[in-house]
């Protein structure tokens, strides 16, 4: 039993098999591009959050196999003695662009591109999938919830039900990236920066002869952090009186006026309006009133419509497992391979069901600004060595429905994917968290709130240039001869 975690073990054993039949078979060495993509946005949404890039960036930094690894894969019988030799020095030698964490991203187009030989090409493909895959669609999630709360903090409240350590601490940490204000978990704090709070669980309140006394203690402790949880008995009978006498008495004498409670079960939106009443007759309008309980972003928006007086949220399962879809759905396609001379071969694979046939070629992603109002109007896929003039009209179709166009002018192009490692060494200036969380608002403020839409958002146009879509068309055609 290995007595420590080595994450380049955790893959798909066919990732080691596959290794070992393309070193057996002369193929190890066969330069190869994957992409990584996703088809549909969760939800139904208008467009994802990109998250994970810096787990991908120490999991390839840290990658090797120990001793104790190679005397596993001896172990099961079906690894060659020079694979294994092969392995004892692996490192990640090759290349991979992505796109910054924060990025609003969109289906079909690459949000990772890994250049490297087959075997260290094919071997990261878990790894990638897992983190981009997990944290993305928290951070697709988070947004949303956020977006729902109009401007009013929304705190991550979800270890207790993440599905594992890894899901918390992670998950907590793309939240924070997509707006959350904090977390409930500590450790979360600690290794990433996403500030920790809370208040108090009903136990606290049960552990005290009564309410008031619970409160009161509670505030003399913490005065400059006293939210008091209110529904331990009765809101409205006990709760909010008992906490108005505690922050009256042990509060107000300190000249102490920034207080909260918080809701947690019940009519959200018919026990905020009253205690909001009480709680501005008694003087304290500066008390906050924070709720929690099962939210999510329909929940939250729909109290705001009946006019809940609610100013914070904290928002545990339904976030932290992405439960109303909890699945991302990126996928990791070969999209081309290299020969001997260095040319680039396109890879297509061709599916019955369309939208699972890949777009081959090592390839740019653009997202094009309008110069007028500053929002992005669509992004254009391109072949690796193409530029885009932005002093020329640039000619945009669909490339499904190809007799959809229209010719853009006064526009900005910008690259999407950046180089993070070139050659095996990291290129890439890792940014903080909260550089990663400020680019996130600023691009998410670029889209149109049509795009933002939760229903029948706008879609947003991922296109191909002319170039790439003959590439394409021209190997479907070619399959397609070949059946």
């Amino acid at each position: 039993m290995k007595n420590h975690l080595n994450y380049t073990m955790l893959c798909d054993f066919y990732e080691l098999t596959m290794g070992n039949g393309y070193f057996q078979t002369g193929l190890g060495d066969q330069i190869c591009y994957f992409d990584v993509f996703f088809r549909n946005v969760p939800d139904a949404g208008g467009f994802a959050i990109a998250a994970g890039l810096e787990q991908v960036i120490d999991y390839i930094e840290n990658l090797h196999f120990d001793d104790e690894d190679i005397a596993y894969l001896r172990s099961k019988g079906c690894f060659s003695e020079e694979f294994l030799t092969y392995l004892r020095n692996f490192r990640f030698t090759g290349d991979l662009w992505a796109v910054p964490e924060g990025t609003p991203i969109f289906p079909h187009e690459p949000i990772l591109t890994v250049r490297a030989n087959a075997i260290q090409a094919q071997f990261v493909e878990t790894f990638i999938l897992l983190t981009l895959n997990h944290q993305s669609l928290i951070a697709t999630k988070t947004n949303r919830i956020v977006r729902a709360a109009q401007g009013r903090p929304v705190s991550e409240f979800g270890s207790r039900r993440a599905q594992g350590p890894d899901a918390a601490l992670l998950g907590a940490r793309a939240s924070y990236i997509a707006g959350c204000s904090g977390t409930a978990c500590t450790l979360a704090d600690e290794l990433y920066g996403s500030p920790a709070g809370g208040t108090m669980a009903h136990s606290w309140v049960q552990m005290f002869p009564d309410e008031l006394t619970a409160f009161r203690t509670y505030c003399k402790l913490y005065p400059h952090n006293a939210t008091l949880l209110v529904d331990t008995y009765n809101v409205l009978q006990s709760g909010v009186p008992n906490a108005i006498k505690a922050f009256q008495e042990i509060l107000l004498p300190q000249g102490i006026t920034s207080c909260g409670i918080r809701l947690d079960s019940g009519d959200l939106a018919y026990l905020s309006r009253k205690a909001r009443k009480m709680l501005d007759e008694a003087g304290l309008t500066e008390c906050k009133i924070f709720a929690s309980n099962a939210l999510d972003e329909y929940i939250i928006r729909d109290l705001l419509l009946q006019g809940a007086k609610l100013d914070a949220f904290g928002v545990g399962e339904r976030l932290i497992t992405s439960r109303s879809e909890p699945v991302f759905g990126g996928v990791y396609k070969l999209a081309a391979v290299e020969d001997k001379e260095g040319n680039i071969i396109p890879k297509i694979k061709i599916s019955e069901n369309a939208a699972k046939i890949t777009t081959p070629h090592f390839k740019k992603v653009y997202r094009l600004f309008d110069k007028t109002d500053g929002k992005a109007f669509a992004d254009l896929i391109t072949l690796h060595d193409e530029t885009v003039d932005e002093s020329k009209p640039l000619e945009l179709f669909d490339p499904d429905v190809t007799w959809k166009k229209k010719t853009f002018t006064n526009f900005t192009a910008v690259e999407l994917l950046k180089p993070i490692f070139l050659g095996g060494n990291l290129v890439y200036d890792k940014p903080s968290i909260q550089d990663i969380r400020a680019y996130c608002k600023a691009q998410i403020d670029l889209q149109w709130d049509e795009v933002k839409r939760f229903e029948n958002p706008h879609n947003y146009y991922v296109d191909l240039s002319q170039k790439l879509w003959n590439i394409k068309q021209r190997l479907l055609e070619e399959q397609g001869h070949r059946k």
